[in-house]
């Protein structure tokens, strides 16, 4: 589908995120104005690549009501044991939804941190089946902020490319994430590799090696660090970019990195033992400020990589004494220095993230491995090897005592979402890619771009996460929309005047749920994916996924029937394939199964008919023109009685609802046009003999072409 400009700024006019030519900061102006370097028209144009990884933000925190991402306006979240949909979860005693965190009322910009290690994290996930965030996290979990309260962080995010589907790597907090973020492993990859899932001897289930043993005493360089406990040995990203050749800096103060937390290379030998003018020592372990930064910049010496680790107070960490309004004004002081240089800024990449979400509640259910269930059974399956891929914990040292969903061997990850921004001259004009990233995915982006392999990535990352390239338009012919970039110098002011005010409460009755209406530019992505249904009598169903993409995917596989159990997860690599079945005899053959995977793909396979199978056996199957970008579905029927679907679509078009009769032995097919929805698709197939019988197809249909967002997504 070619996208006409025009008719997507009218299809995203209505809300206050008008495109506006306003009075920015001249940094911003040059970032937008400037266009790409471009030589080659491929990645290799990128020369320098800068990564600032803030602190403890969850993505519908931020942007869950921002037009065009996947957010509050979900119209297929996942269900509870309750029966309700994601968004009400319980605190032991009530049910706590999303609210918002009106900063005008209250002190919500200060709001205090929610509890983010393993043990907490694990029990509010619960395996996929969510349902108890704010009782091990707490109430403030649910909270959320809208664009009149961060507009920096909106404005930036609808200036450039925003992601929707970057999780954090690990169910835990920050030294975790920050140990993948700077190896591509949380765990020791030899072991992972030989098929050994590791313990806390070999792993980072928690905060623990980066964290600098005493804070008072420990100044750099003198008298030096002292560590909390032993050094892993895999190599580093800056190993493996000094190794290559690479240039690379870490700008830090290492003073103010609260306490090494920041810097996830002191978990590892090659940085706890660098001497005084080793690259890892002078690079990775030295002083260097946003003003040394700048520096570089100007004089046209960036490394080709830089990290920049924020200081605590900039940190945007919840419950201070970081908050939103310091951390905006640290990301425009680093723009401010990558910018002053219109050569090197065209030439640029400049990633912007989160180690994690804090205990800040994420409504998607993240692509993982399959949990166990607690019998030791696999609730779920793969096309490649698992094991290494768990974190060993026979002891329960890092386990809550009441949570026994699953026995002592949990996943990693991925866990939550967090933003992540990608600015640059390649990512202008307000774009949302929604394939599945994580913080490995950046060490991937390093691998494409020089040349290299970073070796502690696991095969399941590789399958499942992108690199991140896709997001990017390395032809460098996009244009800009200019969006007003707040001030950001006012931060004391406006966390001053936040100290004077109540602390927030949490609403007594749920607020209704709140996403902006329109849509965003949305990248093309590698997903094909096909999930086949087969009844056998009355005694199991059979389902089978199928992946025609470019990309590994994870197969989400809710039974509505039985919301106690764990939901199955299958990993589904390009190209391959992936049965499971479900025995329905115990339910008099009854089913209801809602199988989830990225981008609103959904897909509802139930039949709740109480009378015997027998008389008409209705079934159907949705297949794509990935030329025209249309759907097909053919419709059979192998019993003994004609039958009539009937097909409606209640969402994306008009006409219909569309009859479709089969006789017995009988297949027809029908094909729908889907250009006039942007290739998004919600077909709903119901059948007259069989009064309880639903086929449910949702999502986008990939095309190689870049598209809209959901045309549907948000609420009144």
């Amino acid at each position: 589908m070619t996208i006409d400009r025009r008719k997507f700024l009218s299809l995203s006019a209505g809300t206050s995120a008008t495109i506006a030519l306003g009075v920015l900061p001249l940094s911003i102006r040059k970032a937008l104005a400037v266009q790409a370097a471009v030589e080659t028209g491929t990645i290799k144009d990128v020369k320098h690549i800068v990564i600032l990884m803030q602190e403890n933000r969850g993505f519908d925190h931020y942007f869950g009501t921002m037009k065009g991402v996947r957010g509050y306006g979900d119209r297929f979240p996942v269900p509870l044991e309750s029966g309700k949909p994601v968004w009400f979860q319980s605190n032991g005693e009530t049910e706590i939804s999303p609210f918002h965190m009106n900063p005008e009322k209250f002190n919500a910009y200060l709001a205090p941190s929610t509890p983010h290690s393993f043990s907490d994290s694990q029990a509010a996930w619960n395996q996929g089946k969510f349902g108890y965030w704010p009782k091990y996290k707490n109430d403030n979990s649910m909270g959320y902020f809208k664009r009149s309260d961060i507009p920096f962080q909106f404005a930036l995010a609808e200036s450039f490319t925003i992601c929707d589907a970057y999780y954090c790597s690990i169910t835990s907090g920050t030294d975790p994430n920050r140990i993948t973020f700077f190896s591509g492993s949380n765990f020791n990859p030899e072991l992972g590799a030989k098929g050994i899932n590791c313990t806390d001897a070999d792993s980072e289930p928690d905060n623990l090696r980066c964290w600098i043993a005493n804070p008072e005493l420990d100044k750099w360089p003198d008298p030096g660090y002292s560590y909390k406990d032993s050094a892993f040995h895999w190599p580093t990203l800056p190993d493996v970019l000094e190794a290559a050749g690479v240039s690379w800096r870490i700008y830090q103060d290492p003073n103010d990195n609260w306490t090494g937390a920041m810097n996830g290379g002191l978990a590892f030998a090659s940085f706890r033992e660098a001497k005084p003018g080793t690259p890892i020592y002078e690079n990775g372990m030295s002083h260097w400020s946003l003003d040394n930064l700048a520096r570089d910049v100007k004089n046209g010496t960036l490394p080709a990589v830089s990290w920049v680790l924020p200081p605590r107070e900039f940190s945007e960490h919840p419950g201070g004494p970081s908050s939103p309004q310091k951390g905006s004004n640290f990301t425009e002081k680093v723009l401010n220095a990558l910018t002053s240089n219109e050569e090197v800024w065209s030439k640029t990449v400049f990633f912007l993230t989160f180690d994690e979400n804090d205990g800040l509640f994420d409504h998607l259910p993240p692509p993982a491995v399959p949990s166990y269930n607690a019998d030791g059974t696999l609730a779920g399956a793969s096309t490649l090897p698992l094991d290494g891929e768990y974190f060993s914990d026979p002891a329960r040292a890092h386990l809550k005592e009441e949570d026994t969903i699953s026995g002592t061997l949990r996943p990693f990850g991925l866990s939550a979402r967090v933003p992540m921004y990608l600015v640059s001259p390649w990512s202008k004009g307000g774009w949302v890619s929604s394939e599945v990233f994580d913080h490995t995915s950046l060490a991937m982006f390093l691998e494409k771009r020089f040349d290299l392999t970073v070796p502690s990535i696991s095969p399941w990352h590789r399958a499942v996460c992108g690199d991140l390239s896709s997001a990017f338009d390395f032809s460098g012919h996009e244009s800009a929309d200019l969006t007003q970039l707040p001030d950001t110098s006012r931060y004391a002011l406006t966390d001053t005047q936040q100290m004077a005010m109540a602390r927030y409460f949490i609403p007594i009755t749920h607020e209704p749920l709140y996403q902006e209406r329109g849509t965003r530019f949305s990248r093309k992505l590698p997903y094909e994916l096909h999930v086949d249904t087969l009844v056998e009598g009355g005694s199991a169903v059979k389902l089978l996924f199928r992946n025609t993409g470019s990309k590994g995917v994870v197969f989400h596989v809710y039974d509505k029937l039985h919301l106690d159990r764990i939901p199955r997860r299958y990993t589904v690599e390009a190209g391959k394939t992936l049965a499971d079945e479900w025995s329905i005899a115990p339910d008099q053959g009854r089913y209801d199964l809602w199988v989830y995977a990225p981008n609103g793909f959904v897909r509802a396979i139930s039949d709740l008919t109480a009378t015997p199978k027998v008389g008409a056996q209705p079934e159907c199957q949705l297949e794509y023109d990935e030329v025209l970008g249309d759907v097909t579905i053919a419709f059979h029927n192998t019993g003994s009685e004609s039958c009539k679907f009937l097909i409606e679509d209640s969402v994306y078009r008009s006409g219909g609802p569309w009859v479709i009769e089969v006789t017995p032995g009988e297949s027809v097919q029908k094909q729908w046009s889907l250009k006039d929805s942007a290739h998004w698709y919600d077909l709903c197939v119901s059948c007259d003999k069989r009064g309880g019988f639903l086929r449910r197809f949702a999502g986008r249909v990939e095309t190689g072409k870049h598209s809209l967002s959901d045309p549907m997504m948000g609420t009144d």
